[in-house]
């Protein structure tokens, strides 16, 4: 073994990684631009995120060249209780966060356990000890994955936080890969001595928060300067968090105030910067949603609802989201609202009668009805009028992808919400298949879509609000029908769509699908 010597400044490889999977792997960066698109609609929507709490299986990969780097379970268990604490926000130490920033503090909801189930339904306790003839791993390379190049194979990232723990070389304390990695490589790397705070954990990095700066871009977090080098242009695509000209290392003093950010200045107590371990005591209530819109996306099959409460460090891992987790928050928001249209619709109700949604109009968005223009209806994309086709496609993210290493100014100009800019380019068609989800074939629609409906009301009373209310439902059927064209809906998702149209069909009397 090549003696490594222990860092005392943090350095995270995730960049870099991130960086050379552009580069290399198939499908990565369609897969981060979706990634990317959750995670812009569930910061517009953050009263959709997932309740309740969820708890991660863990798998911790040991790999060791000689005894000292073969940690102990002891070690192993003291990372699994800082993780428990710290994406609770009951870390011992959040009281130190500064008052300017206390209100901003987040409670991600999460707990994480070891294993009690290996892939193949015998017992474990969640540790695999591989021996290799390696003497340390890289985050220029892919070889810590891999047992045949002296790692160790990943088991189902559906099902399991993968761990690796091993000897880092370049002063590297760990690297994840964002969400949209391949399976074989998806899961968190730490250096053997910065990780739990017991056994070879060493100072400055020895409070177990390296494991939880990686799991952050695991779930989606970047660097919260984000990452573009000491400039004041790059974004870490979270409103709460100030910007920052760069990372902030060793124990900064508050405020450490850049980009003009003061008085409070920057974050640098937050958990994605580069502060050492005493140093770094939350994450944001932005983040959280950031973290819970990877949770809904791409690793909604992960992670298992459990109570809020205090819970044990062994859990047996089941290839189930939470029951409670939104897999769409749009689509969950639309199915919900008209089932309760459905339940309380009188038994009468006709085509001209009053539509009279209750205490507030349907999907008001504040003070202002659905209808309202001003300032935006809750699909607005921006400058563009909710039907403008505009010169790109849906979600398009512009010339690069987000994340591209290449500085950006914002993620709005890398990431377009306009989930309607293209939809009256879409080729309106009869029903075709009703029963069959997912991508539509053809450029036919599933259901019945009668777009002579009134767009507005014009005139008043029952009928202007029953034209209003048409015009709505309109909207919606344009947008289910996008998705459904895109390939984007789910089978709930279609389930959302029938109904829909079937009311829809019912209030304009038309013929049944």
């Amino acid at each position: 073994m090549v003696d490594q010597p222990v860092p005392q400044r943090r350095t995270c490889g995730t960049k870099t990684v991130h960086e050379r999977l552009l580069r290399n792997a198939p499908g990565y960066r369609e897969a981060r631009d979706m990634v990317e698109n959750q995670a812009f609609r569930m910061s517009r929507m953050p009263e959709a995120l997932r309740t309740g709490c969820t708890q991660i299986a863990v798998v911790v990969h040991v790999l060791y060249n000689d005894d000292s780097e073969n940690i102990s379970d002891e070690q192993i268990r003291s990372q699994i209780t800082v993780l428990n604490a710290d994406f609770r926000a009951r870390n011992t130490d959040v009281g130190s966060v500064p008052a300017a920033f206390q209100p901003l503090v987040g409670d991600a909801r999460l707990s994480f356990a070891l294993a009690s189930l290996a892939p193949d339904g015998t017992a474990t306790d969640g540790i695999v000890r591989v021996a290799t003839a390696k003497t340390s791993f890289s985050d220029e390379n892919d070889d810590v994955y891999y047992t045949a190049r002296g790692g160790s194979d990943a088991w189902d990232r559906d099902r399991y936080l993968n761990i690796w723990v091993c000897t880092l070389s370049g002063g590297l304390l760990g690297f994840a890969p964002y969400p949209g990695a391949p399976a074989a490589v998806d899961g968190v790397v730490v250096l053997n001595t910065a990780f739990g705070t017991t056994g070879t954990a060493s100072a400055p990095f020895n409070l177990g928060r390296t494991a939880t700066h990686e799991i952050g871009h695991w779930l989606n977090l970047i660097h919260i300067w984000g990452d573009d080098g000491s400039g004041c242009t790059g974004t870490d695509a979270v409103a709460d968090t100030p910007d920052q000209v760069g990372p902030n290392t060793g124990t900064p003093a508050f405020p450490s105030v850049s980009c003009m950010n003061g008085p409070n200045g920057d974050m640098f107590m937050n958990y994605m910067d580069y502060v050492d371990d005493a140093a770094m005591f939350m994450f944001s209530v932005g983040q959280v949603t950031r973290m819970h819109a990877a949770l809904d996306g791409a690793r909604s099959l992960l992670g298992v609802s459990v109570s809020c409460g205090p819970g044990p460090d062994i859990v047996k891992p089941i290839k189930e989201s939470p029951k409670d987790a939104p897999k769409d928050s749009l689509k969950d928001l639309i199915k919900d609202n008209f089932k309760d249209i459905i339940k309380d619709r009188p038994k009468d109700f006709t085509k001209e009668t009053v539509f009279d949604p209750g205490p507030k109009p349907f999907f008001d968005p504040g003070p202002k009805s659905f209808g309202d223009p001003g300032p935006k209806s809750i699909f607005d994309p921006g400058p563009k009028s909710f039907g403008d086709p505009g010169p790109k496609p849906i979600f398009d993210p512009g010339p690069k992808s987000f994340l591209d290493p290449d500085p950006f100014k914002s993620v709005k100009d890398q990431v377009k919400f306009g989930a309607l800019d293209t939809i009256d380019s879409i080729p309106w068609g009869p029903q075709v298949n009703p029963g069959v989800s997912g991508a539509i074939g053809g450029g036919l629609q599933p259901f019945v879509l009668a777009t002579n409906a009134p767009q507005r009301p014009q005139d008043s009373g029952a009928a202007g609000q029953q034209a209003l209310l048409l015009g709505i439902m309109v909207n919606l059927l344009k947008h289910y029908a996008y998705l459904g064209q895109s390939g984007l809906l789910d089978a709930q998702g279609m389930a959302a769509w029938q109904e829909l149209a079937t009311l829809y069909q019912s209030l304009t009397n038309r013929p049944g699908a």
